[in-house]
């Protein structure tokens, strides 16, 4: 029960935060109309095919491998009681 008291508390304290990047961006936009609703389509016909550097390519399947002998040791590791 404490823990999540002490939780409930935390987070509502989060929410109090002030976050001046955020209303910086947002700074004379108050009043400004929303921006349309565009069919779905249309936003992939404008955003094209995406296509990664060969740099990131390797260094996402580096990434992968390191995980997938991470996940490898920590199957094997006894587990704790």
């Amino acid at each position: 029960m404490r823990p999540a008291l002490i939780l409930a508390v935390m987070t509502a304290l989060a929410g109090c935060e002030q976050f001046p990047e955020v209303d910086a961006a947002r700074a004379g936009r108050e009043d400004a109309p929303p921006p349309p609703l565009l069919p779905l389509d249309e936003l992939l016909a404008q955003a094209g095919t995406p296509t990664v550097s060969p740099e990131t390519e390797a260094a996402l399947e580096a990434r992968a491998a390191a995980l997938r002998v991470r996940a490898a040791a920590l199957q094997a590791a006894p587990a704790a009681p």
